[in-house]
Formats: structure tokens, C-alpha cells, sequence
């Protein structure tokens, strides 16, 4: 079974998010550890932040939520960003940030 990584902001990020929306998260991150390949709705390809990056995506009645997550990591799955979405394309903001912890989190692993 594969280790779940946050990256120390994404762990306060994913802490903050609403508890219903946590739980689907959580839900979605355990089969990833089992090694259960998702898709559509709940999960897609996020190949702009970087090579192997998806995004987990929940709703609940407070909005849309997505999580990006790197599943290809020899060292596990490291989530790199969880926020609500508020538009209908993800802001550029968000893929700049999640490269950044891309990259910091390749630079930190052994």
C-alpha cells in the first residue's frame, strides 16, 4: 500500500476543507493507496502542473473542491493542493502553486 504525502501547506489546506468534503477525499486517497486506478467524476489528469498529476474532485452543497495529487512518486502520493474551486476553469494561480510544491516536494524526497 502506497503512503500518502502532504506537502506541509496542503496538510492545513486539506485540515481546513469542510468535514464531508474531507471524507470524500479520504475515500478517494485509500483506493489510490490500493492502488486502484480512479477516473471520471471523481478523478482526472492534470498534465499542465506536471507529468503524473491528477486532481481529486468533490462537491458538496458549499461548492466544488479539488485536491492535485502526484500518484507516480516511487516514495507515495503527494498531495500538492486542496481548495474550493470558484470559477469554471482552475485559475492559473492554482497551477503556479501547485508546480511550486511540485517541485519543492521533488527536491525534499530522498
Amino acid at each position: 500500500m502506497k503512503t500518502v504525502i502532504f506537502h506541509p501547506k496542503a496538510l492545513e489546506e486539506f485540515r481546513a476543507l469542510p468535514t464531508s468534503i474531507r471524507v470524500a477525499f479520504g475515500e478517494s486517497l485509500r483506493l489510490l493507496q490500493e492502488g486502484v486506478s480512479l477516473g471520471m467524476p471523481a478523478s482526472r489528469p492534470m498534465p499542465i502542473i506536471g507529468p503524473g498529476v491528477d486532481e481529486l474532485r468533490a462537491k458538496d452543497a458549499s461548492g466544488q473542491y479539488r485536491a492535485f495529487y502526484l500518484k507516480k512518486s516511487a516514495s507515495g502520493i503527494w498531495v500538492l493542493r486542496a481548495f474550493q474551486k470558484k470559477s469554471q476553469e482552475t485559475p492559473q494561480t492554482e497551477i503556479r502553486l501547485a508546480r511550486k510544491r511540485l517541485r519543492d516536494m521533488h527536491h525534499e524526497s530522498p
